[in-house]
Parts: structure tokens; C-alpha cells; sequence
């Protein structure tokens, strides 16, 4: 990443003409956080409960929200610090992209299609009919299969594998290790009980602005096409099963998977270890919380939380009753010892009953 440093007023005037208090003429040389910032930093400040943390600060100027008082240090007011201080981060350290043309080790079959803006790094593979768009970056050892379709201005680095067929829109990013449009896990048991593998023959498309995290998967189809709509946002070592369908504008978080077949809707929000199963469709708008397990359809708007996944009022109701049962199980104990009833050993024995009988009966015998 490039360093470029910027005035404070300037910066202001890219975030779309925020208004600045103090120096404007601050030369913000980096970004921090509070904590670690020094005098020539710009960190920021989400809301007025953060901005304790200003007290003991070095940083040397801020992005605050109208109400938050920073001393005298210059500031950018915004009603949202933090998107725009994301952005501000984003041009004080620019990412320096090679230039275009094709690295002498990379490998590029003569039946490819290259545009005289895209760029192709050391160690790449280009197989027959692949084709990449204007201002394309193909970082070091990246490999396209046959076929594959990359559109306008994506990023894709350094290790990413996309298998043929697979098509990917304008402005997407594949992070490093990821692999786009690998077999579908599908086999069949034959005559002998043995496993066969069923072909996957169909593909995967990724369609514009999706950003696809660091050991992801994105499965083909079986038949058809696996697709993750626009917009979409997939972390770290995520994996979609073939046949998926992810709505647009969604977010899958770290270790989640989607089983074959599953349909996620429009701007669903998928915390970090959840999972579906086969063929369960998730309606637009869902949240599934940590760990949350979807072993059936969702309707448009659903919050779930928990294996099986239930509604988030009824998990956490069922949670707190969880971390009472200690108490719960010495207030039983209590009554069972003044009703005389004995309770069985963890290690085998009968069933609590009372003293000298079996199973507990309503007239003290056996029943």
C-alpha cells in the first residue's frame, strides 16, 4: 500500500463537503485507532459513548460525530465517523495495483482473451477461451480454467482459482486461496455400495461487486448454475454447496456453509459458524445468529438463533433457563429429600423413588 498523505479539508471535501473544526490545513499522514495513534493520525470516533477514549488519545485529529466534543483537536463532523473514516482510510493508503500487461512467467493460452488494460501477474495460468476485462488484476499464481468470464475492474490475488465455465462480473474481488467453481460433492452408491461420483456440468456465477474471503468455496452446479447475487459480501473460509442461490446484498460471515440447493434471499446476514441444510430456502432480510443451524424454509425477516434454529426470543428465553438449571436441580434435590424420595447414582441404579420402592408411584409401591 501507498501512503498518501492528505489535508484535513480536502479529506473533508471527498467525503462529500463535511464541515471541519479547527486547522484545515492538517496534513493527516496515516489512520489509528485511539489507542495506538500518534500526532500526525486521523482516528475517529462512533458516538458519544466512545469518546472517553479521546482523554488519554495522541491521535492528532478526528472524525466525530456533531455532538461528541474532542478538545482542541481539528475534526470532521459526520453523521456516519466510521463509514467515513473507512473511506478516508482508503485514500491516505492506496492500493498500488501493477500496470497492465502480462508478467513474462505467466502463461496465457493463445486462444485467451486479454484486454490491453488488464494485468497478469507472475505464475499465472490462462487456459483456452478465458477471457479477462479492462483494468482486470490477476495477482501471482492465480489460474483461470477454460472459459472463465472476468469482467471490469476486478481484483483477483495472488493464489485464486476459478474453474472453467465459471463466469465473474464487474468489480469483484477473490481473495487469496479461494476457489471458485470446484466440483460439487455429489456421488451416488452403485451396485457394489460403493460411492460414484455424480458429474457437476453446470457453473458458478459471481455477479457484480461481490467480494469473495481468504480459503472460501464456491461450488458449481450440478446442473445449472450456482450464482451469488450482487453485492454480496463472503468472509474467510466460507462454503457454498452447488446449486446455491445467495440473494444480493447478503453477508455470510467466517465458517459458515450452505449445504447443496440452499436459497438465501436478498440482504440476509449470516453470523460466523452458521449453517443450512439441503434444499432450505431463507427469506430476505433473515438474520442468522452464531452457531444458528437452518434445517427448514425461513420466512421473509426471520431472526434465529441456536441448533435447530429458532426464533431469537424464544433462543434466548431458552438460554437463560439453560444457565439456571444448577439452581433448578438443588431446588429439586430439596423437595425430593422432603418428600423422602432417592436418587439414583450418575452411574446406573434405579430412577428416583421413594425410599424402599422401584419407580416412584402415586400410592409409594411399585409400579
Amino acid at each position: 500500500m501507498k501512503r498518501q498523505p492528505i489535508r484535513l479539508g480536502e479529506l473533508a471535501e471527498k467525503l462529500g463537503g463535511r464541515a471541519v473544526e479547527g486547522d484545515a490545513d492538517f496534513l493527516v499522514q496515516g489512520v489509528a485507532s485511539l489507542e495506538e495513534g500518534g500526532p500526525a493520525d486521523l482516528g475517529f470516533v462512533r458516538s458519544a459513548r466512545f469518546a472517553a477514549g479521546l482523554d488519554e488519545a495522541r491521535v492528532g485529529a478526528v472524525i466525530a460525530p456533531p455532538d461528541v466534543v474532542v478538545g482542541d483537536r481539528p475534526a470532521i463532523r459526520s453523521p456516519t465517523p466510521s463509514l467515513d473514516f473507512a473511506r478516508a482510510a482508503g485514500w491516505v493508503f492506496a492500493q498500488e495495483e501493477p500496470g497492465p500487461g502480462v508478467h513474462p512467467s505467466a502463461t496465457v493460452d493463445p486462444e485467451a482473451e486479454l484486454d490491453a488494460t488488464a494485468s497478469v501477474g507472475p505464475g499465472v495460468v490462462v487456459a483456452a477461451g478465458a477471457k479477462i476485462g479492462p483494468r482486470s488484476v490477476l495477482h501471482g499464481n492465480v489460474t483461470l480454467g477454460a472459459d472463465v468470464r472476468v469482467g471490469e475492474d476486478c481484483v483477483l490475488h495472488s493464489g485464486v482459482i476459478v474453474r472453467d465455465g465459471s463466469v465473474i462480473g464487474d468489480r469483484v474481488i477473490l481473495q487469496s486461496g479461494s476457489v471458485i467453481g470446484a466440483d460439487g460433492f455429489g456421488y451416488e452408491f452403485n451396485e457394489r455400495g460403493e460411492f460414484e461420483k455424480v458429474p457437476q456440468v453446470g457453473n458458478v456465477v459471481l455477479e457484480d461487486d461481490v467480494e469473495i474471503g481468504a480459503n472460501a468455496t464456491v461450488d458449481r452446479a450440478r446442473l445449472g448454475t450456482t450464482r451469488i447475487g450482487r453485492g454480496t459480501k463472503i468472509d474467510n473460509l466460507v462454503q457454498i454447496g452447488h446449486n446455491c442461490v445467495v440473494g444480493a446484498h447478503s453477508i455470510i460471515v467466517a465458517q459458515s456453509g450452505l449445504a447443496g440447493s440452499t436459497t438465501l434471499g436478498e440482504r440476509v446476514i449470516v453470523m460466523a459458524q452458521s449453517g443450512a441444510s439441503n434444499r432450505v430456502s431463507i427469506g430476505d432480510g433473515s438474520f442468522l445468529g452464531g452457531r444458528a443451524g437452518v434445517v427448514e424454509d425461513l420466512p421473509p425477516g426471520s431472526r434465529v438463533w441456536g441448533y435447530p434454529a429458532r426464533s431469537e426470543r424464544t433462543w434466548h428465553r431458552a438460554t437463560a433457563w439453560f444457565y439456571r438449571l444448577p439452581e433448578l436441580a438443588r431446588r429439586l434435590r430439596a423437595v425430593e429429600r422432603r418428600l423422602g424420595i432417592e436418587r439414583s447414582s450418575p452411574k446406573g441404579g434405579n430412577e428416583a423413588s421413594p425410599k424402599g420402592g422401584n419407580e416412584a408411584s402415586p400410592k409409594g409401591g411399585r409400579t
